[in-house]
């Protein structure tokens, strides 16, 4: 058999009846898709089987401290019995988590949805303006946070518990060992989480989480690796035993990001494995630290982190040959970055691997890695189990094969909606479950490759940023006529964010003194890493097109007017 009928072959065992991840079709949400038969219905479900399976082992560890599987078990039930009877959480309350990567986070997450709850994940880079609006836009009952970011609270009337100087407040309340002894029945379309994507409306939007979602992204990823296992023992002829040892996972990635809980925590809780978190802004040196003394497995250099890490592991001496697993996601990866990677990390080097998903989708849609990756570099990958891809043109229809449009993708885990925003769940998810990705890419030989640069998101270190929230911000600014913001290649981010701003009458003067202004000006109100970092003060007018849009190619150089389709 060819690669093809190698691929068509497991995936027909690995899905077909009888098979370990057997395909049915149910209503989700009122739509008939795919799904696994054999599943978890909830988060809670997944987290006992872990523990029931791995109790003596460690699962996290920050400095000091380092819990066992059981250890962890114990304190979640704990927390739960005092989120039920001190704070009166109840199901469909929402409980915010406005803190850094330390295991109270996790803690806090799995003790919320036991109770039927929704955790709304904070992020920890914010300004008090932008916190403030998530807490109005969420109203939860409660905020777990941090000593750093409780500090930046203001204006919030939220009760607050800070998980490490007030943890006491969370102990020694009646254990809740379960879903089922709180009295709750959780359905797999209740929301779990609730996580913030920046939007287009220039505030960020509550993307809504079902346990559904949470529990497939963690069953699709499993299904992802035993596929592309047996097709390499049925290409090679040989047989690839499991590994029995425990993983060991760096938890780099911040936990109020899919890749951070999805990803680090779910994924890997599953397998047993151990996850390290360190403390502080984020540390080259001490990363490799890490790697070396706590003999790490598995890391995902998500955007800048990766040649960061590679600077420094070039320029020192770490020993980094416990590393055997290596991911990217959430910024662009160039051929050059990933084959450092592999130079940088010779034990992982066959398994450094890509995937592609968003806050929205949950699940990862494609993956990509090993020798396929290393063939085709500009490919994002092929579909996983379950998900079901089209490339549509800009009236929504699908194109043929190699034509370029907006990827969609339809699946049982896709978001449930953005939270009090039924405008914006419209445009992107449709009743059908479709849901517009807002990327341009085409598909080829059922391998899906992405145009970054045709998208207006800037991928900033695997962060997403959208302009018109800068753009507005700048515009208000009273020396500010016009503003656009576009995102620029950058060898270590992915990207970076570039702002042209046209001066208002009268103060065109000192331009240097202008973009220093708007530097402070941004940072009242925007996360660091939204500020821009390339400035360019205008003369002239935006150039525009006969809709009034700005033409950003224009200004970035890649277009001329006269090759501007009015």
């Amino acid at each position: 058999m060819d690669l093809a009928q190698i691929r068509e072959s497991v995936r027909d065992e690995l899905t077909g009846s009888g098979g370990p991840y057997e395909l049915t079709v149910e209503p989700v949400r009122g739509v008939d898709l795919p799904v696994f038969r054999d599943r978890f219905r909830s988060v809670d479900e997944l987290f006992h089987d872990s523990v029931a399976r791995f109790p003596e082992r460690e699962f996290l560890v920050l400095e000091d401290e380092r819990l066992s599987y059981a250890q962890f078990a114990a304190d979640v039930a704990e927390m739960a019995g005092a989120l039920r009877d001190r704070y009166g959480i109840e199901p469909g309350d929402r409980v915010a988590i406005f803190a850094a990567n330390i295991p109270a986070w996790v803690t806090a997450f799995f003790a919320i949805t036991r109770l039927g709850a929704m955790a709304a994940a904070c992020n920890g880079w914010w300004t008090p303006d932008e916190v403030r609006y998530a807490i109005e836009l969420t109203e939860p009952k409660l905020l777990l946070g941090d000593a750093k970011r409780l500090a930046r609270l203001e204006g919030v009337d939220v009760p607050t518990v800070d998980l490490e100087a007030e943890r006491d407040q969370l102990r020694g309340a009646d254990p809740v060992e379960d879903a089922a002894a709180a009295g709750v029945t959780i359905g797999e379309d209740d929301p779990a989480v609730l996580m913030f994507t920046s939007g287009t409306t220039g505030r960020p939007k509550g993307a809504v989480i079902s346990h559904r979602g949470l529990v497939g992204f963690v069953q699709c990823q499993q299904a992802n690796v035993v596929e592309k296992t047996k097709q390499a023992e049925r290409l090679l002829g040989i047989d690839i035993p499991p590994s029995t040892n425990q993983k060991i996972v760096l938890g780099t990635s911040p936990l109020f990001h899919m890749s951070g809980l999805h990803a680090t925590i779910l994924l890997n809780m599953v397998e047993g494995a151990k996850i390290v978190y360190r403390r502080g802004r984020f540390d080259p040196a001490d990363v490799l630290r890490l790697i070396e003394t706590e003999r790490v497995t598995n890391w995902s250099a998500m955007g800048a982190m990766g040649p960061r890490v590679l600077d420094e592991l070039e320029a020192g001496d770490y020993d980094v040959s416990s590393v055997t697993g290596c991911g990217f996601g959430g910024a662009p990866t160039s051929e050059e970055l990933a084959e450092r990677i592999r130079r940088g990390f010779p034990n992982a080097a066959a398994a450094v691997g890509a995937g592609y998903g968003s806050t929205e989708s949950v699940a990862v849609l494609v993956g990509i890695g090993g020798q396929e990756w290393k063939d085709n570099p500009a490919a994002a990958g092929r579909p996983v189990m379950s998900m079901e891809l089209q490339i549509r043109d800009e009236s929504g229809q699908p194109v043929p094969d190699g034509t370029e449009g907006e990827v969609y993708v339809r699946s049982a885990y896709n978001m449930l909606e953005y939270w009090r925003n039924p405008e914006a769940t419209a445009e992107t998810l449709h009743p059908d479950r479709w849901l517009a990705m807002g990327d341009i890419g085409r598909i080829e030989d059922d391998v899906l490759y992405l145009n970054s640069r045709a998208r207006d998101m800037i991928l900033r270190s695997a962060e997403n940023v959208y302009p018109v929230e800068i753009e507005h911000r700048l515009e208000a600014h009273p020396d500010v006529s016009e503003a656009a913001v576009y995102g620029v290649d950058h060898a270590e981010l992915g990207q970076e964010v570039k702002a042209v701003v046209v001066p208002s009458p009268g103060h065109a003067g000192d331009a240097d003194a202008l973009i220093a202004d708007l530097e402070t000006w941004c940072a009242e109100t925007l996360a660091r890493y939204k500020v821009p970092s390339l400035w360019e003060v205008r003369t002239e007018p935006m150039p525009r097109n006969a809709t009034g849009k700005v033409l950003k190619g224009v200004l970035a150089g890649e277009r001329t007017l006269d090759q501007v389709e009015e």
